[in-house]
């Protein structure tokens, strides 16, 4: 008795959540609805202002550069919520030897490289501490093989701590301002926040070494299988150490440019960072599991929230309610990477 096979085709939802092209044009709509909406609801001059887009480009720009770190990261099945103690570190860092080498120059003195020498060693300093933060962040879960929830929870912890003790908890200022009217505040071509240039340049380097090189390629087996890497050849534990570093040194990046818009290095502003940034990369379909994630839908997923806080603003919504749409876009975005999981399994 011959048995009848009947080929099953994936319906359109099953199309969406399986292919990265479609869920990235579904993020993608997302986001064009809910910016069209706040554009339309909005006064006349207000959200679509140049200030107002300037002003989300910027709150966008940070959750960006670490984002794209975090992103490297989770399609390798790892996971950081460290980044925001490594901040504050070398915010601190850097606002500390520049302020106290350039306190007691006055007038001329402060010409050249006599302030130059001074806030370059300071952001260079800065740099290096984010990179050994990381660097030990991904020794700790590779070599004592401790889950990277609990590695970093609590490497966030004592960083944090350290920080504290070494400020006396209070904030550090005297950061030179040479740093905010050439950087911090300064525009390239007068248009251009210098800080989103670097977040657009970072961004934009990660993407074409996550889509286009070797490198990116092994990041994706390594999360969707680490034991067939390995016997593939990858040396699995050298590519997680590198990306924990990574992140680190982004997360330092994002503490000098801190330091280079406020001249102060702030202790406790950012203990929610570290879940923002993830919440972005996974609305951008990036999935916790491993495996699975672009840059592109990073990038939307990082301007949602912040497109979202403007449009209450102007609005006159409690702030509060930003929140609760977050978590909802979160809700939402991880359902669906468990259920293409599920579809995935099923073929």
């Amino acid at each position: 008795m011959s048995k009848t096979i009947v080929e099953r085709r994936p319906n359109v939802l099953t199309k969406i959540l399986v292919s990265p092209r479609s869920s990235n044009l579904a993020i993608l709509g997302f986001f064009v609805v809910i910016f069209a909406f706040f554009a339309i609801a909005s006064p006349s001059g207000t959200f679509l202002s140049a200030g107002n887009i300037e002003a989300i480009a910027l709150s966008a720009s940070q959750v960006l550069i670490l984002g794209a770190g975090v992103t490297f990261l989770l399609i390798a099945g790892g996971l950081d919520l460290s980044v925001g103690s490594i901040i504050v570190f070398a915010a601190v860092t850097t606002a500390s030897i520049t302020a106290s080498l350039t306190k007691d120059l006055v007038g001329d003195a402060r010409g050249g490289w006599a302030v130059g020498a001074p806030i370059l060693l300071g952001i260079v300093a800065g740099l290096i501490v984010g990179l050994g933060w990381g660097l030990l962040n991904g020794l700790v879960v590779v070599r004592l093989r401790i889950p990277p929830f609990i590695a970093t929870l609590a490497s966030a912890t004592i960083i944090l701590g350290l920080t504290q003790v070494w400020t006396g908890g209070l904030n550090v200022a005297g950061a030179p301002p040479e740093m905010q009217q050439s950087f911090g505040l300064a525009k390239l071509f007068g248009v251009i926040p210098w800080p989103v240039v670097v977040a657009i340049v970072i961004v934009a380097i990660l993407w074409v070494v996550l889509a286009c090189t070797r490198f990116g390629m092994r990041i994706y087996a390594i999360g969707a299988n680490p034991e067939s890497a390995r016997r593939a050849g990858i040396n699995v534990n050298a590519y997680t150490v590198s990306l924990y570093a990574l992140v680190g040194l982004l997360s330092a990046v994002v503490g000098v440019i801190d330091v280079a818009r406020f001249t102060t290095a702030t202790v406790s502003g950012y203990a929610d960072t570290a879940l923002a940034v993830i919440t972005a990369v996974v609305i951008g379909g990036t999935s916790l599991w491993g495996g699975r994630g672009t840059m592109g839908g990073t990038v939307i997923g990082s301007l949602i929230p912040a497109t979202l806080a403007s449009g209450f603003v102007i609005l006159g919504l409690p702030p509060f309610w930003q929140e609760v749409a977050v978590g909802a876009v979160l809700l939402l975005a991880v359902t669906a990477d468990q259920q293409r999981r599920r579809k995935l399994g099923s073929f």
